[in-house]
């Protein structure tokens, strides 16, 4: 399989919720296809952070190499416009090795800032988002949430009411500016020139997810207690008594991070952690699935899903699985 010098490169993207199987399908895909992977997760890119956040293992690893994977420190952030650069990097080695860059992951806004940019947002400021957090703590951040969706409902539709880095940045942003963040963003896709991803990329998007929640629901708690039995309580120590790492930075705010911090705080017990460490996960997952939504009824996006079972309830094999992938691949003659 060779790529025509005139014609769109081709690049796959692999999306879905947390533990709906994407890097078991990426890897499998890897044994069709002359692809590389490159991970599209804003809490792989960290080192130590393993259990918690499902990495592959190290003989998946080996056999399936994902690019932007352990990066980082845990504590050095890593923003939308780090990933940006490092994916253009990344996709461009790759396609100059004669392969077919695959982007597997589940943070949603990676993806779309691939697609449609980043739009210019003002600097932080520091009054601003202190004021903010001063009306959460008194008042709470669902609060702050009701806040922002009187000036942008678009935005606040797509965070979560506990969500409060992005609750707070969100609402800063219209504070400093006078602009939400969807006016900014809507700016910034009417700028977009003719060099943009979709006009240098041919783009196959896939999106895999039980057709049933509730599957998903068990598959999601399953995972997190096979993460407590694995030593996340012992990985997130190691994090803890560090002593330069705080439950502010992006890092440790990760879903299942943050709840085995507070145990370790003292803020809750190990069933309420637990409890809690599931049901963020569940409503990671939720996130997910409105962003997906939102996506397949874009007018500019060729969305295809591939369901983990059938119309009918029955579960499908692995190999059926990849079969449903590489059909739809196939289709767009990549």
């Amino acid at each position: 399989m060779t790529i025509a010098n005139n014609e769109k490169k081709p690049v796959i993207f692999l999306m879905g919720p947390t533990a709906s199987g994407k890097t078991d399908l990426a890897i499998s895909l890897r044994q069709h296809l002359p692809v590389e992977l490159i991970s599209v997760d804003s809490t792989l890119v960290y080192r130590g952070m393993d259990i918690g956040t499902a990495k592959p293992s190290a003989a998946e690893l080996a056999a399936a190499p994902h690019r932007l994977i352990d990066i980082r420190d845990p504590a050095e952030p890593y923003s939308v416009a780090d990933f940006l650069a490092d994916a253009e990097r990344e996709i461009v080695d790759i396609h100059n090795s004669g392969k077919i860059p695959l982007l597997v992951g589940g943070t949603m806004l990676y993806f779309r800032a691939l697609l449609d940019g980043l739009a210019e947002m003002p600097a932080a400021d520091a009054d601003v988002r202190a004021q903010i957090e001063r009306e959460a703590e008194e008042f709470g951040w669902p609060y702050v949430h009701q806040q922002l969706a009187a000036v942008d409902p678009q935005t606040a539709a797509e965070i979560h009411p506990n969500h409060s880095q992005r609750l707070s940045r969100a609402l800063e942003v219209y504070r400093v500016s006078g602009k939400t963040m969807s006016q900014l963003r809507e700016l910034q896709h009417l700028q977009i020139n003719a060099g943009n991803f979709s006009d240098r990329y041919d783009v196959c998007q896939l999106a895999i997810a039980p057709r049933d929640r509730a599957i998903l629901h068990k598959r999601i708690e399953l995972r997190f207690k096979t993460m407590l039995e694995k030593g996340l309580l012992a990985e997130v120590r190691a994090l803890y008594e560090r002593g330069d790492l705080h439950k502010d930075l992006p890092a440790i705010r990760a879903v299942g991070y943050r709840q085995v911090w507070d145990y370790f705080d003292g803020i809750w017990d190990y069933t309420q952690m637990t409890e809690r460490g599931i049901i963020a996960t569940r409503q990671l997952a939720k996130r997910q699935f409105t962003w997906l939504r939102g996506w397949s009824t874009s007018a500019n996006t060729d969305l295809h899903w591939i369901f983990t079972e059938t119309e009918q309830g029955i579960s499908l094999t692995k190999e059926e699985i990849v079969r449903c992938a590489l059909n739809f691949i196939g289709t767009r003659a990549i």
